[in-house]
């Protein structure tokens, strides 16, 4: 069977619909009944971040070298998991994922382990987060949020309190990373930019990824320190050597999308 001009090796179904494992030029795709990836894995090399919007979203390192332990809502295929596990040996992994299928195909598809480092808790993600505001207050030193369904993003992030929340759970120098969606979607990406920036005292900046309509946002917690465009520069070059990911096109562009807030996070 083909779909999505790929051939589909797994097809499912939950309570929320259709989940589908299709493959297409050595590329395996997670998708929710529709043409959107929700996750992609290079064959001939799992490790590999696939889709531009995940790289992006390591765009964290430019100001945080390192951290001890992360929430990340919305697991899909897990990716982004799979590739902090492989380059923070020492960190601590908490994934909220909404949908126990979704879960079993990150395992049984692209290469999810079993891993001590690993928590991985099946609930709505914004419910977990307002939850626990109190036991697990300045817990975290990232959050990755990556919520969403067949329609775009999850609803249950998209309010103020949510948002509010998620500062509760980060440490104070801690940060929020968050996949956006700025394409037909506007009105939605412009509200929850003010969430964003009313919750974290708009020291927030934005990465557009280049030819998609995903949107990159970053959130500093009051003692995140402010950091220079020189040693920005030389960190972004370093990385890049490191990942083999785009972090010197990653500062540009968040450089040239800022100008507004750019000075509560970067000193230029």
């Amino acid at each position: 069977m083909y779909r999505y001009d790929g051939r589909v090796t797994h097809e499912s179904h939950d309570d929320d619909g259709i989940l589908e494992v299709v493959e297409c030029d050595g590329v395996r795709s997670l998708h929710f009944g529709s043409s959107p990836r929700q996750s992609s894995m290079l064959l001939s090399d799992p490790d590999k971040l696939q889709l531009d919007y995940v790289r992006a979203m390591t765009s964290w390192l430019l100001f945080k070298p390192t951290f001890d332990e992360a929430l990340i809502i919305g697991l899909g295929g897990g990716s982004l998991t799979k590739h902090l596990l492989y380059h923070f040996p020492d960190c601590r992994l908490k994934a909220v994922e909404y949908r126990g299928n979704v879960v079993k195909i990150a395992r049984s598809h692209f290469g999810l382990p079993l891993d001590s480092r690993l928590k991985v808790i099946i609930d709505d993600g914004a419910k977990y987060v307002r939850q626990r505001t109190e036991s697990e207050a300045e817990q975290y030193s990232l959050m990755f949020i990556d919520a969403f369904d067949h329609e775009g993003m999850a609803a249950s992030i998209c309010n103020h309190a949510f948002f509010d929340a998620c500062k509760a759970l980060l440490k104070q120098d801690g940060m929020l990373v968050i996949n956006l969606w700025g394409g037909v979607d506007k009105p939605l990406f412009r509200q929850v930019a003010l969430w964003l920036g009313q919750t974290f005292d708009w020291r927030i900046l934005f990465l557009p990824v280049k030819g998609r309509g995903n949107i990159i946002g970053l959130a500093f917690n009051k003692d995140a320190p402010l950091h220079s465009i020189k040693d920005l520069r030389s960190r972004a070059i370093i990385l890049e050597q490191l990942h083999q990911i785009e972090f010197i096109s990653y500062l540009k562009g968040i450089v040239r999308h800022n100008s507004s807030v750019i000075n509560n996070t970067i000193k230029l």
